[in-house]
């Protein structure tokens, strides 16, 4: 480790912490007011939108009639990006001629970009067309990322609000916060974000492939195509999904240090944001400054053992080559401080965008990215879903505060009772659930044992961390793994609409529960949510949850691995 690496993580959180709180209070505007900006010109716009979704501004919902819009919503998606790889052979913008996806894989890659996952099985510049890049994935990481804001807000409004004298128990519209979050915050930051891409160097065009002859006389084919627009939303609706199989390692997408830094910053931008529009929303910002400093602390924890597990030498390389630190499978140009800040941040994030091969990190250095995503994708976690994972953690953690003194739990002045209670068990016990459950399965029938690049514990790792990614709705990847069979395109898209939906209704369901309740003044022997005792026992609950919950599956995997390694034993 270098002052220089670590200067690089500093650099980046501060400039997080500078943006936080006036992308928090520009959200909070955008989708909590009515003071929008440029009312004549995108006013039209957004109620021609919402005319079209037959809602009015004023219309709001109930829990259910807004889980019923997003699931629909959701289906009609799912099924639109299955069309569309199925039939892009017909369709235009396709100049290489790619024939239309298989079933499996077409399945697969509709859930992962409706479910904001962004799992890819196969190699974009081989796979899919223009007309399916633009239409099909680009679309869904703007809808996709906006639908978790939607969740997110809903569970705000849930707990913020207080019911009036007709009982309201409404959570707002899901339509209109998808119209709100697209037109106002996607589309805008996108177009700035892909504008600057291109000034240096990401490319942007409809062009055909290049033939081109190398150096040494052999024929190669570089790729082109529309990649600036789907980059940058990418990065800012935490989908990850790449537009060349390279990802964020490929040239023509992350040419340079500065935009691998400005990646960086667009992936936590929105979710550090939101937590200062939940605090703005409670009527108490250090709520959510509360929410930011729990983050804020897990994310340096795993920065900083990560960085110190790629700092280390390849102990299978150590005798044959000298080694400053483990870059076997990272970009020169980022070298070791850059590709493990960026591997930390994406599966802090539910981004899943990669600049180096997680598969080729050490063991330690990939049991934290394994971490991040175990403990529910809280540590900024994707756009709305991070905040509305962490707060279904504050919910346990004041419950657990209420036992300790005795007293029926409260959250901002709402009492937290057994239905709401349940209905938070159930979030936290689908995930291991769904992971661990197919994690098993897969590790010990052919199907899913034949896709194994490697034995013993690293065989595991992959398998583990595949399912991880997929119910986390994280979309990184060991890659040691050949996803693409029928048995690994059809099981991890079954995770990924689980890991997504599953996980929403009983959220959208708490939200439900708790809007009509009413408030309680605060007591004596009231719990405080804004300061640093419930951000230490925040972090606790996260911890006991998330990582304790998956320690014998990772002692099994990474962490066995590693002293095998030191041992002299590698797979």
């Amino acid at each position: 480790m270098t002052l220089v690496g670590w200067s690089q993580t500093l650099l980046f959180f501060a400039l997080v912490l500078a943006l936080t709180k006036p992308v928090g209070a520009w959200l909070f505007r955008v989708l909590e007011t009515d003071a929008r900006p440029l009312p004549r010109v995108l006013g039209p716009v957004e109620r021609g939108l919402l005319r079209l979704c037959g809602v009015s501004r004023e219309q709001e919902q109930t829990w259910g009639q807004y889980t019923a819009s997003l699931l629909a919503f959701s289906l009609f998606s799912v099924l639109g990006v299955y069309a569309l790889q199925r039939l892009q052979h017909l369709l235009p913008f396709n100049p290489q001629g790619l024939p239309a996806v298989g079933p499996e894989l077409a399945f697969n890659t509709a859930a992962s970009f409706t479910s904001n996952t962004n799992w890819q099985s196969y190699a974009g510049e081989s796979t899919m067309s223009y007309a399916t890049q633009m239409l099909g994935m680009t679309w869904q990481n703007f809808t996709s990322a906006a639908a978790g804001l939607g969740v997110a807000l809903a569970l705000a409004r849930g707990l913020t609000r207080r019911p009036g004298p007709e009982g309201r128990k409404t959570l707002g519209n899901f339509w209109g916060d998808l119209v709100r979050a697209t037109l106002y915050v996607l589309l805008p930051l996108s177009l700035v974000a892909a504008l600057f891409f291109v000034s240096q160097g990401v490319i942007q065009n409809l062009a055909p492939y290049h033939g081109v002859t190398t150096l040494e006389g052999a024929k190669q084919t570089l790729a082109f195509g529309p990649v600036a627009s789907q980059e940058a939303i990418k990065m800012l609706g935490t989908n990850g999904g790449g537009f060349f199989n390279a990802n964020s390692a490929h040239p023509f997408e992350n040419p340079t240090p500065l935009t691998n830094l400005v990646q960086l910053l667009l992936i936590f931008l929105l979710p550090a944001g939101l937590t200062y529009t939940y605090g703005r929303m409670t009527g108490d910002t250090r709520q959510g400054w509360a929410l930011f400093a729990a983050m804020s602390l897990l994310f340096f924890v795993g920065a900083g053992a990560s960085y110190a597990a790629e700092s280390q030498a390849n102990p299978a390389l150590a005798a044959a080559v000298a080694q400053d630190g483990n870059l076997e499978g990272k970009e020169t140009r980022f070298g070791v401080a850059a590709s493990s800040l960026f591997a930390t941040v994406t599966t802090d994030a539910s981004c899943g965008a990669v600049n180096s091969m997680h598969d080729s990190f050490t063991a330690l250095g990939g049991l934290v990215p394994l971490v991040n995503m175990h403990l529910g994708e809280v540590i900024f976690g994707g756009v709305g879903a991070g905040l509305y994972g962490i707060l279904m953690m504050a919910v346990l953690a004041v419950f657990i505060a209420g036992l300790m003194v005795g007293r029926t739990p409260e959250f901002l002045g709402k009492k937290i009772e057994a239905r709401e209670m349940k209905l938070a068990m159930l979030y936290v016990l689908i995930f291991p659930l769904v992971i661990l459950g197919l994690s098993a399965v897969s590790a010990v029938i052919p199907q899913g044992t034949s896709s194994l690049n490697n034995a013993g514990p690293h065989g595991l790792s992959e398998i583990l961390y595949a399912f991880t990614s997929g119910v986390a709705n994280n979309g990184s990847a060991f890659a040691g793994l050949n996803a693409n069979t029928p048995f690994w395109n059809v099981s991890l898209g079954v995770s990924m609409l689980a890991g997504r939906f599953l996980m929403m209704v009983p959220v959208l369901a708490l939200a439900g529960s708790l809007v009509g309740k009413k408030v309680v003044a605060a007591g004596p022997g009231t719990f405080p949510t804004q300061g640093v005792l419930f951000t230490g026992l925040l972090v606790s609950v996260i911890l006991i949850v998330g990582a304790l919950t998956f320690f014998p599956a990772l002692s099994l995997g990474p962490i066995v691995e590693h002293f095998l390694g030191a041992a002299g034993k590698v797979y």
